[in-house]
């Protein structure tokens, strides 16, 4: 593991994968994040929709 790790710093591949990994680490934080925003923001709909339906 050290090696391939030492090997991918060398070489002018590794950094450019290495780069590609964060960005994807940082683009699926960002979707679980916006996902977690939307379903609060739909579950409160879906309960204002709900209790209307309901006549309460």
């Amino acid at each position: 593991m050290v090696r391939l790790i030492d090997r991918l710093m060398v070489n002018e591949e590794g950094a450019t994968m290495l780069e590609y990994c964060v960005m994807l680490a940082l683009i699926g934080a960002a979707l679980v994040a916006s996902v977690t925003a939307l379903s609060s923001a739909v579950s409160a709909k879906f309960t204002t929709v709900a209790s209307g339906l309901s006549g309460s």
